[in-house]
């Protein structure tokens, strides 16, 4: 007599389901830093407020000179990283193309160059050397300065885009030109913005050295300070430049997350 094998219920095992990971940020999120910006505003106009000032300080602290000194240095961050974008970008791609690859070292240490000079010294080439100064010097000073993290992070971004997705869209018959601007590009933009994000901080700050050479911005409010012995007026423009490049990296931040492509 045969016994037959007791049979063993076969189970079945469902892979767990894996979140896919998303960069939006919550509302608080969104909220924090402009409330923390505003609140840091609000401590510094009361600490203004709350003390007699004398003639040299109302003049450089009042609400006509710190606005005209913001817009000056809001147009020369937002002038210069236009520039560099238009010329990093280009060039970001042209460098990450299979025929520059032999020589692409040398030309990116070419770039590093120019963020390796000091962006004081070329201002001052430029005031004692040529006579040039003003909003045009301080824009060419800013774009030597700002160029290479945009043109770096536009080379990391292609060079990351996976080769077998770029073979189906070849597989698929598009030409390399289409590749380039409809898989390439797309799936790099958030390595790219970041490059972006990082040459508006770097303006921000580095504009501050414009009022050395007569093109305005908050650096001339430093510089009245320094020259008149008022640590008032140095805090004042030196908090609003860090609040400044605080809110600009958020604004920033924000056209990332809205532009970044699903799922990325």
């Amino acid at each position: 007599m045969t016994v037959a094998a007791p049979s063993v219920p076969r189970v079945t095992t469902t892979p767990p389901t894996v979140p896919v990971e998303t960069h939006r940020r919550t509302v608080f999120g969104y909220l924090i830093r402009p409330l923390l910006c505003a609140a840091v505003l609000v401590v510094l106009f009361a600490v203004i407020n709350s003390r007699p000032l004398d003639t040299i300080e109302q003049r450089a602290l009042s609400s006509a000179n710190l606005l005209a000194a913001i817009g000056e240095h809001l147009a020369l961050t937002l002038v210069s990283t236009v520039l560099v974008i238009i010329i990093a970008l280009p060039l970001g791609i042209l460098f990450s193309r299979s025929f520059f690859r032999p020589i692409r070292p040398f030309l990116i240490g070419l770039f590093n160059l120019g963020q390796a000079l000091p962006t004081i010294g070329i201002l001052v080439l430029f005031a004692v050397a040529f006579s040039f100064v003003g909003f045009g010097a301080t824009i060419i000073g800013l774009v030597i300065y700002a160029i290479i993290p945009v043109m770096l992070n536009t080379v990391v971004g292609l060079q990351q885009v996976d080769p077998a997705v770029l073979e189906s869209g070849r597989g698929m018959g598009l030409s390399s030109r289409q590749v380039l601007f409809g898989i390439e590009l797309p799936l790099s933009v958030p390595i790219i913005l970041a490059g972006v994000r990082t040459a508006l901080v770097i303006n921000v700050g580095t504009a501050t050295l414009a009022a050395y050479i007569d093109a305005g911005g908050l650096g001339r409010v430093i510089v009245a300070g320094m020259a008149t012995n008022r640590q008032l007026i140095q805090i004042a423009g030196a908090v609003l430049t860090a609040v400044l490049a605080l809110l600009i990296d958020y604004l920033a931040g924000v056209i990332e997350d809205a532009v970044r492509p699903s799922g990325l």
